[in-house]
């Protein structure tokens, strides 16, 4: 993934994990309450889990999949020219953050991708 930024101009994308934490909670909450969406029930989207990990952000995005085991698979189906291959060559994006749970539903994958405040 970072060898496509270089390739897009972008620097690469740093793990942090405060941004780990947040996609940990997500996938969990996903799995443990049974649906698939950027919101949770409550409406609650990234920005929110971000902000709540600690995590001081000035752009924010996140990628859902579901099924696949490995990650080379989920980043393949990322970068297909839709808004998750955006969201992944993003210059904005500077940190991220990534979490697979296993399901009734195959595995859930969350990766959350951020910009920090003051840069």
């Amino acid at each position: 993934m970072n060898a496509r930024r270089a390739r897009a101009g972008c620097g690469p994308l740093r793990l942090d994990p405060r941004l780990t934490a947040a996609a940990r909670a997500h996938a969990r909450d996903m799995v443990a309450r049974g649906y698939f969406d950027h919101a949770d029930p409550e409406g609650r989207h990234a920005d929110a889990r971000i902000a709540d990990a600690g995590y001081p952000a000035s752009a924010w995005a996140e990628n859902l999949h579901r099924g696949p085991r490995d990650a080379a698979t989920v980043v393949e189906d990322w970068m297909d020219g839709s808004v998750h291959e955006e969201n992944m060559l993003g210059c904005t994006y500077r940190d991220t953050g990534v979490a697979a749970v296993p399901g009734p539903d195959g595995t859930v994958w969350v990766q959350t991708l951020a910009g920090p405040a003051g840069r």
